[in-house]
């Protein structure tokens, strides 16, 4: 299948979240928790910057609040209330991020706190100062529907449980391309709208994708492939892509566990396709790939 270059682009923007412990007290109250956030590239080469300032996250919490409440001896962790629902406040800080550094697993870090054990079934994510800055410093100021005021809703299906002394992940995809719609076509881009779309993944339940791609030159010396497109695909649609970074590289989070075709194209090179990649819940699995120039 031959694939539309400006169509397969599901990229994503990934927060990572893993709650654990420094001990085993199962009673203690508490689970830790971070956050860390990774993207993967743009599909618009004219844009040089899609920036961000995420200054509030909260996660609804479902059990007795009051009843953990009696288990808890620390005080550092801040609940509001809204319609009857517990949430508890993950971070209030503001922090600025060009989606397009974060790529193929590099992330940062935006929460390392204690939270209440139970279960956590939906996030809200506060975002404000959204712009995208152009190759040639043109500078679009993007409005936000409601995700400054109520927060963009992140389901999380299915819930994240806090463990005292486990750790549970969840990854929240940002999906960049779909988020930032561009006014225009081709190099007659006149701005573009912001439409957050964010999917959680359970990473208990999900596993990684990744490798490297090389490519065999006419003199079959071997090279590193930068920029090369890496699909996933599961019965003919497109589940997610990302490209090769300069060292021919590349990373997937956030697949559900099951078999994917995998796909990887780069013009000048034959598109090479391997069929009945497993990915395991929990688990990383390395596919590397060698193109031949056409």
């Amino acid at each position: 299948m031959k694939l539309n270059f400006l169509n397969v682009f599901l990229v994503v923007c990934s927060i990572l979240i893993s709650s654990c412990t420094d001990n085993n007290d199962s009673n203690s109250g508490y689970g830790q928790l971070n956050i860390q956030l990774t993207d993967a590239p743009f599909p618009h080469d004219m844009v040089a910057e899609a920036n961000v300032t995420i200054f509030k996250i909260d996660a609804r919490y479902k059990g007795d609040i009051e009843l953990n409440a009696q288990a808890i001896d620390s005080t550092d962790v801040t609940i509001e209330t809204d319609s009857g629902k517990s949430f508890i406040v993950l971070m209030e800080d503001e922090i600025q991020v060009n989606l397009l550094e974060l790529t193929n697993g590099i992330t940062k870090n935006l929460v390392d706190m204690d939270i209440p054990t139970g279960s956590y079934d939906l996030m809200r994510v506060y975002v404000k100062g959204v712009n995208i800055v152009l190759k040639d410093s043109t500078t679009y100021n993007l409005k936000v529907p409601s995700g400054a005021q109520s927060g963009i809703k992140v389901f999380i299906k299915p819930e994240l449980i806090v463990s005292s002394g486990l750790s549970s992940d969840l990854l929240l995809d940002f999906d960049v391309s779909k988020s930032f719609v561009a006014k225009g076509r081709g190099q007659n881009i006149t701005g573009f709208n912001f439409k957050p779309v964010i999917k959680a993944s359970n990473l208990s339940t999900t596993g990684t994708l990744l490798g490297s791609v090389t490519g065999v030159e006419q003199d079959s010396t071997i090279t590193t492939v930068e920029g090369a497109q890496v699909a996933v695909i599961v019965s003919d649609t497109i589940n997610t892509t990302t490209f090769t970074d300069v060292d021919g590289a590349y990373m997937l989070m956030g697949l559900d566990a099951g078999s994917y075709n995998v796909e990887v194209q780069k013009e000048g090179y034959i598109m090479q396709t391997t069929e009945e990649v497993q990915i395991n819940a929990a688990n990383k699995t390395v596919q590397d790939f060698e193109l031949v120039k056409e």
